[in-house]
């Protein structure tokens, strides 16, 4: 697994880059950006659990299509909107032309053009962001429900599969749609079907509700039984 992004030349850029290193991440594709500081976020959870994040991208924003990389040797790259849409855009057609599946997640939310969508093989949304864009189509996609699960819409075939969630105690429910996303991404690269790699995600989206912040621990042996991973 590989990320591409852009850090800043400061102690925080090196702190992340270090971090997602040792969760087994390759960080080769992470631009060092001089001159601009790394993104931070800044995050509320309320009583029961739910957040409120307010995004300050950094130097994610200034990423541009010429740091890209190659995606000849990529099976599935997942796109979100924490860098420019052009640049998404120029990533999505790169990949699409590599072969590549492209998955979407358009948090956080803005409006995007119509070329993202039709060069986008699966549409990772949630109820809000699903309302925002509409009737705009899609060949696939998954509509995340937090408690209530998701619902997988395939166009082609016009039909929509329910997948009900999974109980968890929940601390905090930041991260759980990062989770969800990438359980969304390993799986389709394993060979699942969408319907299949969503009731993973499912699984790996409540596990992550039950530790506070968006870093999960190190996965033992009970938890991956109790959560099926």
């Amino acid at each position: 697994m590989s990320m591409v992004g852009a850090v800043g030349d400061d102690d925080h850029g090196r702190t992340v880059r270090d971090a997602v290193a040792a969760a087994g991440a390759d960080v080769d594709r992470v631009v060092v950006r001089t001159g601009a500081a790394t993104g931070t976020a800044v995050i509320t959870v309320d009583a029961a659990g739910d957040n409120t994040i307010v995004v300050s991208p950094g130097a994610n924003a200034a990423l541009e299509p010429g740091d890209l990389p190659a995606f000849d040797d990529v099976a599935v790259l997942t796109l979100c909107l924490e860098i420019g849409v052009p640049t998404v855009l120029a990533a999505a057609r790169a990949a699409r032309a590599a072969g590549t599946t492209v998955v979407l997640n358009l948090s956080p939310y803005a409006p995007v053009p119509a070329e993202l969508l039709a060069a986008t093989d699966v549409l990772v949304v949630n109820e809000h962001e699903a309302a925002l864009l509409g009737g705009h189509p899609v060949p696939r996609s998954v509509v995340t429900r937090g408690a209530a699960g998701c619902e997988v819409h395939d166009a082609g075939t016009a039909t929509v599969s329910t997948v009900d969630a999974m109980r968890a105690d929940v601390v905090d429910t930041t991260g759980s749609g990062d989770a969800f996303l990438a359980a969304v991404a390993v799986r389709l690269a394993a060979g699942d079907d969408l319907p299949d790699a969503a009731r993973y995600a499912v699984r790996a989206g409540a596990l992550a509700v039950t530790v506070a912040g968006a870093q999960l621990p190190a996965i033992g042996d009970a938890e991956r039984t109790r959560f099926g991973l």
